[in-house]
This record gives structure tokens, sequence and C-alpha cells, in this order.
């Protein structure tokens, strides 16, 4: 994946100012994720990872994986076999929408630990999970486009492009793992959302859907603020 497992961001970037890299990539990251077009197709990948999430827990709690789907609206559904109810359809039922921040705040831990090599192995092991496991064309497609890049980034591109790379995939995953919980809510508010995953959670545990929908901003934006001191402490030092 890269000319040293054990490279350091230091040695990637000796010619680059110190936290240079971690604040232009999670400017630009930011900008994505507030702009309209861009952030429509740049979201394929949080909706990747969403049905990712669901997809890894669903299997955690003894779930039958059946198959994702990935359509070009940036939705997305994974079907999984067992228990219609209880904590296990629960956890994976709510796996979706923190999965992005989740990857992201991994991700970060890792950078913090200038574990460049291992982030995009991770990527690639979920890029290679996901395309198993899909089942319609525009998702095959989603998935292998995402491979591509990843497989030219790891492969051929030098090793200042791969610093750059995964820190703006990571603060991509942070950022962008808030905006869709904020779209939900903005959804649920206009009565355009009533199957989503917050609705599916109230149904299954009795809570008012909208109590699920602040559970899952919490956790991303908790994981955000965790990823973001990750990221940010070498520029501080």
């Amino acid at each position: 994946m890269s000319s040293s497992p054990a490279e350091t961001v230091s040695d990637i970037a000796q010619s680059t100012p110190p936290g240079t890299i971690t604040l232009v990539t999670g400017g630009l990251a930011l900008l994505v994720v507030l702009s309209g077009r861009p952030w429509r197709i740049a979201r394929n990948l949080i909706t990747l990872v969403h049905e990712a999430g669901h997809a890894l827990a669903a299997v955690l709690v003894g779930r039958r994986l059946q198959g994702i789907k990935l359509h070009s609206d940036t939705s997305g559904v994974t079907v999984s076999r067992g228990k219609p109810e209880g904590p296990g359809m629960a956890f994976t039922t709510l796996a979706g929408y923190p999965a992005a921040a989740v990857l992201g705040l991994v991700f970060a831990g890792l950078l913090s630990s200038d574990l460049i090599t291992v982030v995009l192995i991770v990527m690639a092991l979920m890029l290679l999970g996901v395309l198993v496991m899909v089942r319609n064309t525009y998702g095959v497609f989603t998935v292998i486009a995402s491979s591509v890049v990843l497989g030219l980034v790891a492969l051929v591109a030098p090793s200042w492009f791969q610093a750059i790379f995964v820190y703006l995939l990571t603060w991509f995953l942070l950022f962008g793992g808030v905006r869709p919980v904020v779209e939900l809510q903005i959804k649920r508010r206009r009565g355009a959302a009533r199957d989503s995953d917050a609705d599916q959670l109230g149904r299954l545990t009795g809570m008012p859907a909208v109590l699920w929908v602040l559970v899952m901003a919490v956790l991303t934006v908790s994981c955000l603020f965790a990823g973001g001191l990750w990221l940010l402490e070498p520029t501080v030092a």
C-alpha cells in the first residue's frame, strides 16, 4: 500500500509547515459538506459507510445479512434476516447514521499514531466487504469507483499525496457524519421521512423518534469533537 508501513506524517511532509495539512484538508472537507452539488456527489461515500454500518452491526448481533443496495439519490438499504425486534434489531437500525463519524474517529486515532497505511487498508477492507454484499448496478458502480480512487492513491500516488488524501477523507467522514442527521430531522418535520431509521427505532423501542435523532446527533458531534482534537493536536502542540 505504501513505501513504508511505519512512515510518519512528519516524514511524509518534511517541507510542509506543521499543521498545514490538517488545517487545509479540514477546511476543504467542511466546504464540501456545506456545499450544494459537491456534497450531493460526495454524499455517496457517506451512504456507503452508512449501509456498511448497518451491515456490520447486523453481523455482530448474529443476524443473517442478505444484501446492500446503493441508489443514485444517495439513499440506500441494507437487508438482514433475524428477529424483527429486540436489542439486536435496534442496534442494527441505529448503527447507520453514526457509522461515518465513528469511522472518521477511528481514522483520526490511527492518524494520531501516524498510521496512514493502516487507514488505507481499513478503507480497502470495508469497500471489499460492501462489494461482496451489494445487490444493484449503481451500488456496484459506486463501490468500484471508490475502490479505483483508493487503489490509485495507495499504489501510485506519492506519500505526500497519500497523507493529504487520508486527512481529507478523515475530516470528510467526521463532518459528513453530522449533516445527514440534520437533514433527517428536517425531512421528518416536513413529514417526508416516516420510515427513517429514527422512526423505526421509535417503533422498536417505544421511545419518540426525535429522541433517537438526538442520540444520533450526540454520537456524531461527539465523534467530530474527539476526532478533531486528535487531528488538531499536532497543530496546537
